[in-house]
């Protein structure tokens, strides 16, 4: 009997627990590049990417060769055991790329959330300080802390009680929702006032583009404030690029189109293309601040994920997938805002930084009212006629766009008239 996606959907339903979501109810059997294809054998295009995992498309030659050689000499010692070499010079060159005109230091873990976790134990330790301030709308992870971090309860929380104590909630400045720069200091400085001294607060963690939150942009002014803020009362900026980082803003770290440097930088997603890692890097003074033994993991940097990692990053360099970033933002913006203008009473923004695409849905043109139907409807269409899209938004109304880098001019183009059809047939 030949599998289905119906056949294997009932076998996951019996075997995996209902809190592990799945958005397209589609079994991948192979990928490449931007084309991934189901066990039926139909091809869909991934606008998903993995949620921004496969900025380097699926299977890249490159990264596939380079994991292939690493196989053969070596896949595990437990770096706190027996070092190895490609996790030195990946924290090398990520050292080199993060911003910020100081020494650094790199620590490498396995998954974002675990980045996130470690960031705040070493703000804590820099500092001698326990509380954090994280934004409205923000997403750090599944963990408890970063599920404390993270502004979204349902579903990332609900119903299991209350998060870890000492966190407090800023306002993320939105233009587009009433949120101005100075709102959002405000609420900071409310915090100060009502919550907690500066004294107690050990880090500020932001994402410089909300991910789950909606894709919205951080203002450089606001980050300008918010680095003078953490400067004045001694309190470590953490920028959190789990889904920013690897080049998905048309920057390798979106905080270089900031105008200011975090203390501390967490990436993950993309970095490696596809292998699971993720790191922290910041300040050599701040990195070193808990004593050997409080920082890694059994996993923490696999030999394979690093060489896969190195691989991006060249990659990265020989294919000049920041300007290829910039070129797929620009096409994809202005066709997402050509239908824009065929339906202004249902899409009310179109925004983006580099490639990281944001499309909002309200009903009838009020930012009032996030539509959310419409989002799911053409989600569920657009995967009927073979593309695949995400959604998010604290309200689920926002469509996002996560497209590897490398996908060819033609399937954006076919992917953009996918959409202009769902949003024609709502």
């Amino acid at each position: 009997m030949s599998k289905t996606n119906a056949s294997l959907m009932a076998r996951r339903t019996a075997a995996v627990p209902r809190g592990v979501g799945q958005i397209h109810p589609i079994f991948a059997e192979s990928a490449k590049n931007a084309t991934v294809t189901d066990v039926e054998g139909r091809e869909f295009i991934d606008f998903a990417g993995g949620i921004a995992v496969l900025n380097t498309g699926h299977v890249h030659p490159k990264v596939i060769a380079a994991v292939t050689e690493q196989l053969n000499k070596l896949t595990h010692t437990c770096f706190q055991v027996l070092a190895y070499e490609p996790y030195v010079e990946l924290c090398e060159k990520i050292n080199a790329k993060v911003p910020g005109d100081f020494a650094k230091k790199t620590l490498l873990v396995t998954t974002g959330s675990e980045a996130v976790e470690n960031a705040v134990k070493i703000a804590r330790a820099a500092t001698g300080r326990a509380g954090v301030i994280a934004f409205t709308g923000a997403y750090h992870g599944r963990t408890m802390m970063t599920l404390g971090l993270t502004g979204k309860v349902v579903p990332y929380s609900a119903g299991m009680g209350l998060m870890p104590g000492g966190i407090f909630r800023a306002l993320y400045p939105n233009e587009l929702h009433g949120v101005s720069i100075d709102d959002s200091i405000a609420s900071i400085e409310r915090i100060f006032k009502n919550d907690a001294e500066p004294k107690d607060i050990a880090a500020i963690i932001i994402e410089p583009v909300q991910g789950e939150g909606g894709f919205y942009v951080a203002p450089k002014e606001f980050m300008k404030r918010l680095r003078a803020l953490c400067d004045h009362h001694g309190i470590l900026l953490i920028a959190d690029e789990v889904q920013t980082g690897a080049g998905r803003t048309g920057t390798f770290f979106a905080m270089e189109q900031m105008g200011v440097a975090a203390d501390l930088t967490t990436f993950a997603k993309s970095i490696a293309g596809g292998f699971p890692l993720a790191g922290v890097c910041g300040k050599a003074e701040y990195m070193d601040a808990i004593a050997p033994g409080g920082l890694g993991g059994t996993y923490a940097g696999s030999p394979i994920a690093c060489a896969a990692a190195l691989a991006v990053l060249e990659v990265f360099e020989e294919e000049h997938l920041l300007d290829r970033c910039k070129a797929v933002g620009e096409r994809l913006v202005t066709g997402l805002k050509a239908i824009q203008a065929k339906y202004p009473s249902v899409i009310g923004e179109v925004r983006a930084l580099g490639a990281m695409i944001a499309v909002e849905l309200f009903e009838n043109g009020d930012s009032h009212k996030p539509n959310a139907a419409a989002v799911a409807s053409v989600v569920a269409k657009a995967r009927d006629k073979g593309l695949i899209l995400l959604s998010c938004g604290t309200y689920g109304n926002v469509l996002r766009v996560l497209v590897p880098l490398t996908a060819p001019d033609e399937q954006l183009d076919k992917g953009l008239a996918i959409i202009e059809e769902c949003f024609a047939e709502l």
